[in-house]
């Protein structure tokens, strides 16, 4: 019979031959199931054991002012180090079940806690390094949690921070802040771990805060089987194969972390490089990223403008990158098509949430339709539905739900979260007769190709059309001044509701009266007359701290401005302006 290792590693290897395989044989791959798992114990270790043993699993490189600094951990050491704090951890009163936060930066002793609690059969609830004493007083109490991980220089943080808790710090050189624990005194611990039972696949492993870019953050629950065996989707959609070098721009603490930069990454055995600057420069990024000779990289569309902003083609040459892909929001084709010219590798557009693996995903090799994110990846039965009844949308190009199908010939989707921890009426609204819907609307064309629409309370009616505000979005950042956009209704009295612009200018650009014609010029020429821009604001965006644009913030404040929207003389600021500022644009 065979182990958890091989039958782990077959299934990873299945996945890889997809490729090579048509789309029907995509649609119809299954994953396998399993009754007791553990990805730390079953395949890292294993990977650790064999012919990789030695080779890089980890590189970190710190962009400093003098230089740079290089960080590694081998195959081997990530197996050996994460026993080693596994035991100590356990000798300290961690136990199977517990609740830890661990809350570090792109650090070697963020992948040595995660797989350690991996291994001991905790449940991590990952954060990010950007929350507030009251973000972090709302997850120790929401979340239980009984344990702590973080860097020393939280230690005032966390002193501001209620809850019964066990305080753990990544010390480097500097003291051990009183009342905690020194996580370098794990070094001392056995390399041999030997777990105290054995892991069922249905255990919860992960619990992720959602984002809340449109409500109080949910508690996500995942299993030790759902974010590592789900992950192969996500695996297959980036493209990555053994002893590739994987460079995902993510910070710790979001989903989208786990995806990139552990499960996915190290289940295809390919190391991961984390690239650290203090502050964001594309020009160093693509520095590192030719120096060691990455393969595979992931990123945000916010990284990718910033990108096509550099001199690409010099770096053409020089880069070893075969996929390019990006997650997070939708990428603007424009974006596409300008690092596609300069590189020459098309970006690959995927979908997928807190609450999933990957989803839906351009992949290596398929043929691409402009606009469209792609086709559902193995493991997922994707479908739209009608938001008011329930009912499957077959019409091509209809819109529809974003949904998946739990009850389908291939089962629950493997990467499905297990519900909302702690809500289950909110569980029960997303799953419900049949099917998970995701809250965002899509469309399919005849060959399966899926194109997101919107989230279904952004999408909003305008002279009773229908306006998607990343349709509109995308026209906006082909506009050379802008940065980023985001398009909300505005209340008006004739057409119920205009499409308005908040503009973010790219860097050293400042607004005026003259560029907001500019672009509402550019829209009226780029736009069918129902979608264009009416109203234009120009300022910083709101966003939640993993970076996305809160748009239920930008909603509300147009209501309170505008509640009538039918006097033009009001201003929310000095710097909106309207269509009928500009005597050439009527009509």
């Amino acid at each position: 019979m065979d182990t958890n290792s091989q039958k782990f590693a077959a299934a990873r290897d299945a996945v890889l031959a997809l490729h090579d395989q048509d789309d029907a044989a995509v649609d119809a791959f299954v994953m396998p199931q399993f009754d007791e798992f553990n990805w730390a114990l079953d395949h890292l270790n294993a990977v650790a054991a064999g012919p990789r043993a030695q080779e890089p699993a980890l590189r970190i490189i710190d962009m400093l002012k003098d230089g740079q600094q290089a960080h590694q951990l081998t195959w081997a050491e990530v197996a050996s180090t994460s026993n080693q704090v596994a035991n100590w951890l356990r000798e300290n009163g961690v136990a199977r079940g517990d609740r830890v936060l661990v809350m570090l930066g792109n650090q070697l002793e963020l992948w040595k806690a995660m797989v350690a609690c991996i291994k001991l059969g905790v449940e991590v609830i990952p954060a990010t390094t950007l929350l507030t004493p009251e973000d972090l007083t709302d997850r120790v109490a929401r979340g239980r949690v009984k344990h702590v991980i973080t860097n020393a220089h939280e230690a005032d943080t966390f002193a501001r921070v209620a809850g019964d808790y066990q305080k753990i710090a990544v010390c480097g050189e500097k003291e051990t802040p009183e009342g905690w624990l020194r996580f370098e005194d794990s070094e001392g611990a056995s390399a041999e771990f030997t777990p105290d039972a054995p892991t069922k696949a249905a255990d919860t492993m992960l619990l992720y805060f959602t984002s809340g870019t449109t409500s109080a953050p949910k508690l996500v629950e995942h299993t030790h089987y759902s974010y590592t065996v789900g992950s192969l989707s996500t695996m297959f959609w980036i493209g990555l194969r053994p002893g590739d070098v994987h460079v995902n721009v993510s910070s710790p603490g979001w989903a989208k972390h786990a995806w990139s930069s552990l499960f996915a990454p190290w289940s295809a055995e390919a190391t991961i490089l984390m690239i650290n600057q203090p502050r964001f420069d594309a020009g160093n990024l693509l520095k590192v990223l030719a120096e060691e000779e990455a393969t595979t990289f992931c990123a945000p569309p916010t990284v990718y403008r910033m990108v096509m902003q550099q001199d690409l083609p010099t770096w053409r040459e020089k880069l070893s990158l075969r996929e390019m892909v990006g997650a997070g929001e939708p990428l603007n084709p424009e974006v596409i098509a300008r690092v596609e010219s300069g590189l020459g590798i098309t970006i690959r557009d995927g979908f997928g949430q807190t609450e999933t693996t990957a989803q839906i995903g351009n992949t290596p090799g398929r043929p691409l339709k402009p606009g469209s994110m792609g086709r559902p990846l193995p493991g997922y039965d994707v479908i739209l539905l009608d938001p008011a009844t329930g009912e499957e949308v077959t019409t091509p190009g209809e819109e529809g739900e974003l949904s998946l199908r739990l009850d389908g010939p291939k089962g629950r989707p493997v990467g499905l979260m297990v519900g909302y921890h702690g809500d289950e009426e909110k569980t029960a609204t997303v799953m419900r007769d049949g099917a998970y819907r995701t809250g965002d609307m899509a469309m399919k064309d005849d060959e399966g190709y899926i194109t997101y629409v919107g989230r279904a309370d952004d999408v909003f009616k305008a002279s009773d059309y229908r306006i998607s505000p990343f349709e509109v979005e995308s026209v906006l950042i082909e506009h050379e001044l802008v940065a980023e956009a985001a398009v909300v209704p505005s209340p008006d009295p004739t057409r119920l509701s205009v499409p308005k612009a908040y503009v973010v200018l790219r860097e050293g650009v400042e607004p005026s009266k003259e560029i907001a014609e500019s672009i509402l010029s550019y829209c009226r020429v780029n736009l069918a007359p129902y979608k264009r821009v009416r109203r234009l604001e120009f300022g910083e965006l709101p966003k939640t701290v993993s970076g996305k644009i809160r748009r239920v913030e930008l909603k509300a404040r147009e209501v309170e401005f505008h509640p009538v929207g039918d006097d033009p003389t009001e201003r929310a600021s000095e710097w909106e302006f309207w269509e009928s500022d500009f005597p050439n644009l009527k009509g």
